[in-house]
């Protein structure tokens, strides 16, 4: 099997895609719903068609996904199905029970563990820190692009949050309850699309990394060459300066992917972070809306593929707390916080085992 695996790959890439949008949807509308300024099937639209734009806006995510976690050498087309399987395992597992947990982390940690399982170099195989002369951020390896931005961007967004909110309690402490109702109701809907978008421009990005990634290692291991006519336009390989493009295809699919899957909504995490976790109102929600979007923003803008999960979810932690600590369901809190540390983890023993489990059957390619 030659371009055949490479087309299975890409739909299996596809098929996270479209489950990463219902998955995630919760990420950019679960405050809208449960503020009531937008129903349930305006927010769900509005979400859709703001992710399909942020899909198509930049390529700096996906190359950081295509390139500076893993050896690339080790990366087949087996290597690459197994990692998107075991991100699906974990996803639909958090999803059943309501917990939101990041889908980008677990398509890095299926990445990691089934490398890890394929390559003869193990632990080796695993790029840990190759930190940049320059800044940290262009820096390459899981510390720099995973851990670091893991443990540092839901801390900013939680203090974002917090402040916003504060703010906003100062300057509205003299408005009238239904004031403040109306006019914030009118403002989140503009800050739940700037969150749509830039879960849009984030978390799209990474399958059209993974799908570059596995087109590159197919054509480098020839697998085109008996292919039809037809079908070269998948052929891809690094530019001269070993940057990796992002063809107009991989884009448009994987936006109108994710568009697909965000239509198709996931309420059971919409109810989890919209209503389980704080009491929200049109003003709490704009508030972290906002400031998750903006942390959204600055990473996205550097290429560092965050968890937008991880971001809402801290940003409404932190305008619950600026409300009163015990306006926050800490117990709800806590089984968040687990989800999160387990999704690599977890995401990335699935991709192992099944990589073995292919191995045994010999049919790892």
């Amino acid at each position: 099997m030659g371009f055949e695996l490479i087309i299975l790959v890409v739909l299996i890439a596809l098929v996270f895609e479209f489950i990463n949008g219902f998955h995630d949807t919760a990420n950019s509308i679960a405050t809208v719903v449960a503020t009531k300024a937008l129903s349930p099937r305006q927010a769900i639209f509005l979400a859709a068609i703001t992710n399909l734009l942020g899909a198509l806006w930049g390529t700096a995510v996906a190359k950081t996904i295509a390139s500076g976690l893993v050896d690339t050498q080790a990366v087949t087309q087996g290597v690459i199905g197994c990692a998107l399987m075991g991100g699906i395992i974990w996803n639909l597992l958090t999803w059943y029970y309501g917990l939101p947990s990041s889908s980008s982390h677990a398509m890095i940690g299926g990445l990691v563990g089934a490398t890890l399982a394929a390559s003869p170099k193990g632990w080796d195989a695993i790029i840990w820190s190759q930190p940049a002369a320059d800044h940290w951020w262009k820096g390459k390896g899981l510390l720099w692009k995973v851990i670091v931005p893991m443990i540092t961007s839901p801390i900013i967004g939680l203090c974002l949050g917090f402040l916003l909110m504060g703010l906003l309690y100062l300057l509205l402490r003299n408005w009238k309850p239904q004031w403040v109702n109306n006019v914030f109701g009118r403002m989140q809907i503009v800050s739940s699309a700037a969150m749509g978008f830039m879960h849009g421009t984030n978390d799209a990005q990474k399958t059209m990394g993974i799908i570059a990634l596995a087109l590159v290692a197919g054509t480098s291991a020839g697998a085109f060459e008996n292919a039809p006519e037809w079908i070269n336009f998948l052929k891809t390989t690094k530019s001269e300066t070993g940057e990796l493009e992002i063809a107009m295809w991989i884009k448009v699919t994987c936006a109108i992917t994710m568009c697909a899957g965000t239509a198709a909504g996931g309420w059971r995490i919409i109810k989890t972070l919209g209503h389980k976790m704080v009491k929200l109102q049109p003003v709490n929600g704009f508030a972290a809306e906002t400031a998750s979007a903006a942390v959204l923003f600055v990473t996205g803008t550097l290429g560092i593929p965050v968890s937008t999960t991880h971001n809402i979810a801290a940003a409404v932690l932190g305008v619950g707390a600026a409300k009163r600590l015990n306006a926050v369901k800490w117990n709800v809190v806590e089984r968040i916080v687990w989800a999160w540390i387990l999704t690599i983890p977890a995401a990335g023993g699935a991709a192992y085992l099944l990589v073995r489990l292919f191995q045994m059957a010999d049919m790892m390619k």
